[in-house]
Order: C-alpha cells, then sequence, then structure tokens
C-alpha cells in the first residue's frame, strides 16, 4: 500500500490462510494478500508449525507495505495451544483447535461434572481442542513441553509477540475456557479444577483494553479479538439479538447479548468483548464448509459446479439426510458429543453426486439454524466466510433459517480488527458504512415451510445419533 492517503490494515491469521487487507478510511478494500498454511493431521492431532504461520504473516505485511497506513489490527483463529519460550519462539508445534486427542479428558470430565461446573463458573463449555483439555492433556503425556514453555498463547498472540516482543491475550481469546466473564480476569478456581492450578503461570496476561504496540517500521498495531468477535464486529453486530453466521471451516453462529444465561445445556461459550458487559453468545460448530469439502473431494466435484448441483436436485435431496458431523473431534456446539460422527441416511444406486452435495448443504443448514436458535436470536441476521461465495447456497440458508439473510462479503475479520483498533487508538471511522452489507437474501415462502418440516426430522434423528454415541 503506497501513496500518502491513510489507510489501515487489518491481519487475518486463519487456520488454513493468512491474510492481510488493506482499506481506505471508508472502508472500501484497497488489496488482499493470502499465503496457506499447512495443517498436520493424523490419528486424531492437528498441528500448525508456527514459524510458516508467523513468517506468512511477515510475507503478506510486506507485499502490504506499511506506506500511509495510520494502524494495523490482528486477529486470528482462536482455541488451541501455542507453546513459546521466553524469546516468543516454539517449543512445539502448535495444537489446533480442530485437535481431539483429549477426547478423553473431556469425556471423563463430562462424567465426572468437571466440565459442568466450568461452564456455570465461566460461560465456557469445553471441548478437545480448547486449551483446557489440551493443556492438560499436554501435563500428562508431554510435560517436558510445558516446562520448557514460558506461555501457552493463542494463535494471533504468537504473531503477536513476534512481531512486538509484547507477551498478552485478550478478553476475548481468555473467554475460552479461563475468563471469569464478570471481573474479565483468570478464575483460578477455574484453572485448579482443570488440575493445572501448578501451571497457571503458562497463561498469558490479559490485557483489557487489548494490547498494542509499535512495529519497527513506525506501524502501531493492535493484539484481538480474536476471528469470531472480529468478524461479528466486521459484519455490523453489535445489538443485542442480532447475529452473525460465518459459514467456513468452522459453523460459527454468534448472537450479540448483554445478559450472562449460565442456565440451560452447558455448550457454546460467552465472549467477552471490548465492552463490559457485553458478550457474544457463540455457538461455534465444528461442522462447516469442511464438510462440504469432503463430500466434493469424494465425488469428484468442483467447487465451481456445486450451484448448478445444488439447482439439479430438489429440496430434500430425493431422500437422501446427512447429519453434517464429520469433524475427528465431534461436536461443541450447540451440544458437546465428543464421539459422534456424520451420518448419510436415504443413499441407493440412483442417489446422485447432486443429492450428496444437497443434503449435505442442507444437514449444514439445519445445524446452524439449531445453534441460531440455542444462542438466542431475535434480531437481523449476517451471513459472511467462504461458503458465501456460493449464490445457490446462500438461497439455501434463507430458506432453511426461515428469515432474510444479509451477506457481509470480503475480508470481514480482518475488517473487524481494524475497526477494533481503531477503537482502541480513539480513531472514528463510520462503522455502519464499513459493515454495509454486499446484498440481503429473502427465503421462498414454500420452500420454508418445507424445511422448517425437515428441520424437527433433523433434530430427532440427531438426537438418535447422539444417544447411539454415547452407547
Amino acid at each position: 500500500m503506497t501513496g500518502s492517503t491513510t489507510g489501515y490494515i487489518g491481519i487475518d491469521v486463519g487456520t488454513s490462510v493468512v491474510k492481510a487487507a488493506a482499506f481506505d478510511p471508508d472502508g472500501r478494500t484497497l488489496a488482499v494478500e493470502s499465503r496457506p498454511v499447512g495443517l498436520a493431521i493424523h490419528d486424531g492431532s492437528v498441528e500448525q508449525d508456527m514459524d510458516e504461520v508467523y513468517g506468512a504473516v511477515r510475507e503478506v505485511l510486506d507485499a502490504l507495505g506499511s506506506d500511509g497506513v495510520a494502524f494495523a489490527g490482528l486477529t486470528g483463529q482462536g482455541d488451541g495451544v501455542w507453546l513459546v519460550d521466553a524469546a516468543g519462539r516454539p517449543v512445539r508445534k502448535a495444537i489446533s483447535w480442530m485437535d481431539g486427542r483429549a477426547h478423553e479428558l473431556v469425556d471423563a470430565w463430562l462424567a465426572s461434572g468437571v466440565f459442568e461446573t466450568v461452564y456455570r463458573r465461566t460461560g465456557s463449555a469445553m471441548f478437545p481442542g480448547c486449551p483446557g483439555p489440551v493443556l492438560a492433556w499436554l501435563d500428562r503425556h508431554e510435560p517436558a513441553a510445558l516446562d520448557a514453555a514460558t506461555t501457552a498463547l493463542y494463535c494471533k498472540d504468537m504473531v503477536f509477540q513476534r512481531l512486538t516482543g509484547v507477551r498478552a491475550t485478550d478478553v476475548s481469546d481468555a473467554s475460552m475456557p479461563f475468563l471469569d466473564p464478570m471481573t474479565r480476569a483468570y478464575a483460578p478456581d477455574v484453572v485448579a479444577a482443570l488440575g493445572l492450578a501448578h501451571r497457571a503461570p503458562l497463561l498469558a496476561p490479559v490485557s483489557d483494553p487489548v494490547a498494542t504496540a509499535e512495529l519497527p517500521s513506525g506501524l502501531r498495531i493492535s493484539n484481538g479479538p480474536y476471528d469470531l468477535p472480529a468478524s461479528a464486529l466486521g459484519a455490523g453486530v453489535t445489538r443485542p439479538g442480532d447475529g452473525l453466521l460465518i459459514v467456513g471451516t468452522c459453523l460459527a453462529a454468534l448472537v450479540a447479548t448483554e445478559r450472562l444465561d449460565l442456565d440451560g445445556e452447558p455448550a457454546g461459550l460467552h465472549i467477552s468483548t471490548d465492552r463490559p458487559g457485553h458478550w457474544l453468545r457463540a455457538m461455534p460448530a465444528m461442522v462447516g464448509t469442511a464438510a462440504l469439502d469432503w463430500v466434493l473431494t469424494t465425488t469428484g466435484v468442483r467447487h465451481t459446479e456445486v450451484d448448478a448441483l445444488l439447482a439439479a436436485t430438489p429440496p430434500g435431496a430425493n431422500g437422501v439426510r446427512v447429519l453434517p458431523y464429520f469433524a475427528p473431534s465431534g461436536e461443541r456446539a450447540p451440544f458437546v458429543e465428543p464421539r459422534l460422527r456424520a451420518e448419510f441416511t436415504g443413499v441407493s444406486l440412483e442417489t446422485t453426486p447432486a443429492d450428496l452435495i444437497r443434503a449435505v448443504c442442507e444437514g449444514i443448514g439445519f445445524a446452524a439454524r439449531h445453534c441460531l436458535e440455542a444462542a438466542g436470536l431475535t434480531g437481523t441476521l449476517a451471513l459472511c466466510g467462504g461458503g458465501t461465495r456460493s449464490p445457490a447456497w446462500m438461497r439455501l440458508f434463507a430458506d432453511v433459517l426461515g428469515r432474510p439473510v444479509r451477506i457481509v462479503e470480503g475480508e470481514v475479520g480482518a475488517r473487524g480488527a481494524v475497526l477494533a483498533a481503531a477503537r482502541r487508538f480513539g480513531t472514528e471511522l463510520d462503522e455502519a458504512a464499513w459493515t454495509a452489507p454486499t446484498a440481503v437474501v429473502e427465503p421462498d415462502p414454500a420452500r420454508a415451510a418445507y424445511y422448517a418440516k425437515a428441520y424437527e426430522d433433523h433434530l430427532n434423528r440427531l438426537a438418535e445419533a447422539r444417544t447411539r454415541a454415547r452407547a
């Protein structure tokens, strides 16, 4: 980014792609740089090379340049454990939020009541890839790695420390699972309940408001929030009752709220935001575009063919039904079921690839509706993420959800990182202009009525599958 015009950069360190986007003062995207990063997946473990991730961040920043840039905002994937030494260097590969090795610990905590105790205290329902179970697993199986580490960071915090030397996290990342949502500080009793009191020094200081620093180039940068709340901010989801559905690798449903409700089924989390007394009720399901990617790969269908195939088969996919729980670690929202797996029913020799693709898209839509209802959606709904590139799937979402959806395209997480940084640096930006939708999709009344009945069938089949998963 060159020239004298003042602009801003948002950095989004995703699970498979690192991006940096440059914006002008009115929120228009000027340039985007991206670099893929790898995932090492084997026998339920999912790890990432921190040097590769950090190197990708440096590359996208260098490609954009800092001339005329007022400041940058940093966001990235949440959960997992990124162990570093005092210099911010990796102690071992990062353990991803997708990792499933700690499922036995989660099972044990579910059975013993520890899981529910933590939820009632923090509003965070643990899953195998979140820091509590991962740290406890490392403490049992790789204590030397924890002994060698100075800090157990989240992804963006690792990048921030490597860039600036500052050791810090923010209230959004710390929300899972150690933060007291009222005091906005770590809850020592929760750390102790997970058997990690002796590892408490590994937790990074919670900076509230988010930490800031200056790079050697003179560029100011802020650290956080992580990608879910950053995307909510970038999509304009701030009023209580309004919601966001991120159709990405993870299908994340978020609803803004000023009410901390720790009753009901322990699932999802309450993400603290930059405003005390304001949370995002989040249901970040493990199901998402990864499920569709698997079906596309298995059937040999390209992404560019999805819209045509969705049009080639009717609602209901000619009787094919999919419970789209493909993740090795099961499901985490709007319920926790580590052993739940995907199921196809109604498949015959007459089933076509179009039927399979529509069925999985419908299944993901039903999972989204389940998450949004559990999160308490009452207002408007925005959709963002890679899935929005399919207009036919967005129409299907509107029909399955039975409501209009605001489509917010582009680098929504990076946009939210800039808006968060602007608040932190005291810069006034027109947030309404920055978060305006690119389209609004209305549901078809007849299809919405059909899917309302199909959704009830989905919930019944899901209940049966959960019973089998526990057997």
